[in-house]
């Protein structure tokens, strides 16, 4: 699932930036947004919705007991904010495949709460009502779509303002929450075809090296700093495996992303980290 050739680049440029454009508002993109959504080695990072499709693939999920509550922690530190909407952007795909709207209206009015308290709520409270309307009529398709253009909007709304670090975090944090469960189902439900879809070593150390790369203040921040060295160890245990995945290892990178998602959801921390 790692795109690296130029229609991939292209690809995610415009999944990264192109609510202005694939939903209609106009407008070019800046010399600096085409910058902010090419990644390194043109390595860019898929959606939570295209990693699910994948699974849905190989293995038939029950993701009914996978959709649980939201991950909106109390805090006043932008760091874990910005992660935590990566985990509720994550978990509002789950709902939508579990087709529970109640859930999805709860993830919906979550990312609008936390996208306020970042200052990137500029566009997101129409998306918010739109999610809440399409799970009051169970209109699935148009709600994994809205999903994939909130999580744009929120991208797009902070490359605006020039804050990268926010859309490293939420990048990271939605990834983890998708491996996690990926890793879950497969576990589960073991195939080589399913343990193939989570060979990213170079996806998972990108994120850690994009992390690094964070204003000194925010890249310091024990949180971000305990979310980069587990994309790092991540990445290192997938490297030993040489392609070839055994249940228990898969079992022990879901074990380090929970351990690191239930450290987004319920840390103490209350600094202002941005």
């Amino acid at each position: 699932m790692v795109m690296k050739n130029k229609t991939a680049q292209i690809f995610m440029m415009l999944l990264l930036l192109g609510v202005s454009v694939l939903y209609g508002r106009g407008g070019e993109l800046t010399a600096r947004q085409m910058k902010e959504a090419t990644y390194l080695d043109g390595i860019s990072v898929p959606s939570p919705g295209e990693i699910f499709a994948a699974i849905n693939k190989v293995s038939r999920p029950n993701w009914a007991m996978l959709s649980h509550e939201g991950a909106a922690p109390v805090t006043t530190n932008r760091a874990q904010l910005a992660l935590a909407v990566g985990l509720l952007v994550t978990n509002g795909y789950i709902a939508v495949e579990a087709q529970d709207g109640q859930q999805v209206k709860n993830i919906g009015r979550d990312i609008m709460t936390l996208s306020k308290a970042l200052g990137v709520s500029q566009n997101i409270l129409s998306r918010g009502n739109n999610l809440i309307e399409f799970a009051d009529h169970s209109e699935w398709d148009c709600l994994r779509q809205e999903l994939e253009a909130t999580e744009n909007e929120v991208k797009n709304t902070m490359i605006e303002q020039q804050d990268r670090n926010l859309v490293s975090l939420t990048s990271a944090g939605a990834w983890l929450r998708g491996l996690e469960v990926a890793a879950g189902i497969v576990v589960s439900n073991y195939s080589p075809e399913g343990a193939a879809l989570l060979d990213e070593p170079a996806l998972a150390r990108h994120l850690a090296v994009d992390l690094e790369g964070l204003s000194p203040k925010v890249k310091n921040d024990p949180l971000v700093i305990q979310v980069k060295e587990t994309l790092m160890d991540i990445a290192t245990i997938l490297e030993q495996q040489d392609h070839h995945f055994r249940q228990e290892v898969l079992s022990a990178i879901q074990g380090k992303a929970n351990h690191m998602i239930e450290a987004i959801k319920k840390s103490p921390s209350t600094s202002n980290a941005l």
